[in-house]
């Protein structure tokens, strides 16, 4: 008789020829009964709905959410195929987030389908799916992304209530901009006779500065014979000039998001008091603060370590001994690696207190950061040194949040614009905040992402005389939280106000977290 984890084994390789034809979600008749009930005993596969199933990380425990998070889409794509083959559509409110790169999970999911019940499907975490029944736009408005399928750009703004530009101006904006010629949306206007939105997507273009485009559909419509009123249905006006022909919808989007985050900042974010008289004095804070600094950050990202494990690891004697386990070798390598990324980053902290433009500094000296932070998990064998080429090469997602970063690809066009940002912006608030919060939402690489997103914050602290700041771990679920409003909602408001927070006590003198 085979060993029980003879048996497994056999299960995991049938659930791994699914996973290499590239099934995501999972049906009954996929698996046998046998394979289905010991993988979703093993944790190997959660149940979506009755019959449906996607596969799960064993090592995360009962009502984790990212397995869920992370095969959403996918998973709808395929549901949905089965269930209506190709009569289905997105609404145009998805398909327009899903053009220009915003791959958040929605609470709901509404999809258009001449045949559908009109009915919610409860799916986990909160999270389901709207089978509405309405008519398919035309064969060609709509296309078909990664699977899933959409209103065709132009017909997704066409059919975007006025509503949704004062909802989702992030989206609505990005979304106009890569429109390439006015031409593209009149076929659809022209097609419908749809004064009324012509009036509002004329008044949305001349929003994003695209007056050209906004003229040319307000005189063609005219000239079709139609009465149209241009109105502007965004809530508030924007300076931003975007560029007439960026090939990236998330630059677009980053760009945006940036430019409607400042004010919020500027307003409720603690005064910069100004690089200081002593830097020497400044840098000898930030020594001191280290063991506080490494303590919380690395407990933020689930390491377990100790302050006297930081003093080993600074004394140079922070090698685990053989007889201690993975997990606590991993803690050591963990704490070694912020000890050599501190050390870097002091050194660009004095660069910048010297007068060096902080996003300079941070440019210069991210890859140095990152190299740091891994050097030694490389050096004892536990990651390849081709772990430390750069910037992520694949997909990532992160624990609990319905938040995607953008696919890899699109990290090589944020993270220069990143940079750009911060060296062109004034305010240094507007720095502080956006520098971390965009950080992460780009999530560049595949670990280390929070900690380095932590630096630098601190590196643009630095550059407006802040005194260097610890985000306690036991603060970590407001922090969370806070991260989680902006990416998915765009409202920078609570991050500002708990970084805010932080700061001011600091600079008050209040005493900072404990370090056990």
């Amino acid at each position: 008789m085979a060993a029980p984890s003879e048996k497994l084994a056999d299960s995991l390789e049938a659930l791994k020829a699914l996973q290499d034809a590239g099934v995501v979600a999972v049906r009954s008749a996929d698996l046998s009964r046998t394979h289905r009930e010991r993988l979703l005993r093993a944790g190997f596969l959660d149940e979506v709905i009755k019959g449906w199933y996607v596969p799960a990380r064993q090592d995360q425990g009962a009502g984790e959410s990212t397995a869920w998070y992370a095969s959403f889409w996918d998973f709808c794509a395929a549901y949905l195929d089965y269930r209506f083959g190709d009569q289905w559509c997105l609404a145009p409110e998805h398909s327009l987030a899903l053009h220009v790169g915003n791959r958040t999970v929605p609470q709901q999911l509404i999809v258009h389908a001449p045949k559908g019940g009109n009915k919610p499907t409860n799916l986990p975490h909160n999270t389901s799916l709207f089978d509405a029944r309405y008519p398919l736009p035309d064969k060609p408005h709509t296309v078909v992304k990664d699977g899933l399928r959409l209103f065709s750009l132009p017909a997704a703004l066409v059919a975007c209530g006025a509503g949704y530009f004062e909802k989702r101006p992030t989206d609505a904006r990005a979304a106009l901009a890569m429109i390439r010629d006015e031409s593209d949306v009149l076929a659809v206007l022209l097609d419908g006779g749809q004064s009324t939105v012509a009036g509002r997507l004329a008044g949305a273009f001349r929003n994003i500065g695209r007056e050209r485009m906004a003229d040319g559909i307000i005189k063609t419509m005219k000239r079709a014979g139609y009465d149209v009123r241009e109105n502007d249905p965004f809530a508030q006006d924007t300076t931003l000039e975007l560029p007439l022909r960026e090939p990236s919808p998330y630059v677009s989007r980053m760009r945006i998001m940036w430019s409607a985050m400042r004010q919020p900042i500027i307003d409720a974010f603690p005064v910069a008091p100004g690089l200081p008289v002593d830097s020497n004095h400044y840098l000898q804070r930030v020594e001191e603060v280290y063991v506080t600094d490494a303590y919380h950050s690395l407990s933020i990202e689930g390491y377990r370590v100790s302050a006297r494990l930081i003093e080993q690891v600074r004394s140079g004697d922070w090698w685990p001994d053989a007889s201690e386990q993975d997990r606590e070798q991993a803690n050591a390598l963990a704490a070694k690696g912020y000890y050599d990324a501190f050390q870097q980053v002091k050194k660009g902290v004095g660069r910048v207190l010297e007068g060096s433009p902080p996003g300079t500094v941070a440019d210069d000296q991210l890859a140095d950061w990152y190299r740091a932070l891994w050097g030694a998990s490389v050096e004892a064998g536990i990651i390849s040194a081709v772990d430390l080429a750069g910037y992520r090469n694949g997909p990532v997602y992160i624990r609990h949040s319905m938040h995607t970063p953008p696919p890899h690809e699109a990290v090589r066009d944020l993270m220069p614009l990143l940079f750009d940002l911060l060296g062109g912006e004034e305010h240094s608030a507007v720095r502080v905040v956006l520098g971390h919060f965009m950080f992460v939402y780009i999530h560049p690489y595949f670990d280390g992402n929070g900690r380095i997103g932590r630096f630098l914050m601190n590196l643009m602290l630095a550059g407006g005389g802040y005194p260097w700041t610890v985000i306690p771990v036991e603060r970590r679920d407001d922090y969370m939280a806070a991260l989680e409003a902006a990416s998915v909602e765009g409202d920078i408001g609570p991050f500002t106000t708990f970084l805010g927070e932080l700061v001011a006590d600091n600079m008050a003198g209040k005493p900072g977290p404990p370090t056990r």
